[in-house]
């Protein structure tokens, strides 16, 4: 595979606690009474497919990582075994990392509640262009919208299911680079056309095109080419291409914003 030197860098990236909240939601457990032992097994999942992607990983990533693993190990230790350095009434040592969740929780939702503020402001204001028609149930929702962190879920789960289901036993040659897939996938798909994610592998023949189409997606959605939606969160993810009618319209709306 040719990607070796391809480096994936995504402005829509997100950091670790995003990333362990994520993982928190999707087992649709309380922040309180999260697991050490699956939350960190899930975490280095991620942590081994972003390196199999030659994502750039930011130190703090790594440093939760190993955060993690010291929890587990002592979540592991009897009571009397603890560190001696320990406080005597932190008996969970979970729960430094539930606090830091908890207030980057807050912090969070507080961002989002002044966001939307923010855009109801804006809807005040006399002497706006006009805007386009109001969305649908079903219309894409925007690519900030749909989290990194559901991208790379749904990739690991078509890297499984493909792993299952072929052999291999015999070595193929196929040395296909970002660029081929890119142009590929612009070729298979019409403006306004939209797939479902898995459907995009559905050719794939070994584990490495597999992994320079997704890198070819994400390409592509950085080039403002492809838009991802969710019917609801955690839900399935379709891959649209844009059209050039719609691209102008999230302009227009980027630049109403800014006025």
């Amino acid at each position: 595979m040719e990607s070796a030197d391809y480096k994936v860098r995504l402005e829509i990236f997100e950091g670790p606690l995003d990333l362990l909240l994520y993982l928190i939601k999707k087992d649709e457990v309380d922040i309180h009474t999260i697991s050490i032992e699956r939350i960190t097994r899930q975490y280095l999942d991620y942590i081994d497919t972003f390196k199999l992607l030659n994502i750039d990983l930011a130190s703090e990533f790594i440093v939760m990582a190993a955060n993690l693993m010291y929890i587990k190990s002592r979540t592991l230790l009897p009571r009397t075994e603890q560190p001696p350095e320990e406080d005597a009434e932190e008996d969970d040592p979970r729960w430094e990392l539930i606090r830091q969740l908890i207030e980057y929780k807050k912090f969070k939702d507080a961002a989002g509640f002044l966001s939307l503020r923010e855009i109801e402001q804006e809807g005040s204001f006399a002497h706006q262009a006009d805007k386009p028609e109001k969305e649908t149930e079903t219309s894409p929702a925007p690519l900030a919208e749909v989290s990194i962190f559901d991208l790379i879920r749904a990739f690991q789960n078509v890297l499984k299911r493909f792993e299952e289901a072929h052999d291999f036993g015999d070595i193929v040659d196929d040395r296909y680079t970002v660029a081929d897939k890119i142009e590929f996938l612009l070729g298979h798909f019409t403006c306004g056309q939209a797939r479902r994610f898995e459907d995009l592998f559905d050719s794939a023949t070994t584990k490495a095109e597999v992994i320079v189409t997704f890198l070819a997606v994400l390409e592509l959605m950085k080039l403002n080419q492809f838009m991802i939606r969710q019917s609801q969160t955690l839900g399935e993810i379709v891959v649209e291409r844009r059209t050039p009618g719609a691209v102008s319209a999230l302009e227009m709306e980027e630049t109403d914003s800014a006025e």
